[in-house]
């Protein structure tokens, strides 16, 4: 896996961008980008500071937020186009989603809903068995 660009965001956020792709036989590969976000858990985002403090001990102080996209059985004469094309189309069609003054925060909070809603995902954290 190879970083191919960190993109600085306004809300105060970077965008890695990953080349995770790897060859699946000799003449093809499967191109894969992978975008990173890294994502502090503040207690601002929170409306009770026992949902902070219950994120904070499962996940700690930052979540990674991570998206693929891949193109399998590509030609390995093509994998650099595609992965430029992969690339343009995340920045073009989402990276204005991960911009917004609002994602650090929704994004946060759609891991306390998730320990909500799924609590046994999380119960070796929680403390239960």
């Amino acid at each position: 896996m190879k970083l191919v660009e960190e993109i600085p965001l306004p809300n105060k956020l970077v965008v890695e961008v990953w080349d995770d792709s790897r060859s699946i036989a000799d003449d093809t590969t499967k191109v894969a980008l992978l975008i990173k976000i890294n994502v502090e858990v503040k207690p601002e985002y929170f409306p009770h500071l026992e949902h902070f403090e219950q994120v904070q001990k499962i996940f700690g102080n930052e979540i990674f937020f991570e998206y693929k996209i891949e193109r399998a059985f590509v030609s390995n004469q093509e994998k650099m186009n595609v992965f430029k094309e992969l690339l343009e189309s995340f920045k073009k069609d989402s990276l204005p989603y991960f911009a917004r003054p609002q994602f650090p925060e929704s994004f946060v909070l759609s891991k306390h809903m998730d320990i909500q809603k799924n609590p046994y995902k999380y119960r070796t954290h929680l403390g239960e068995t």
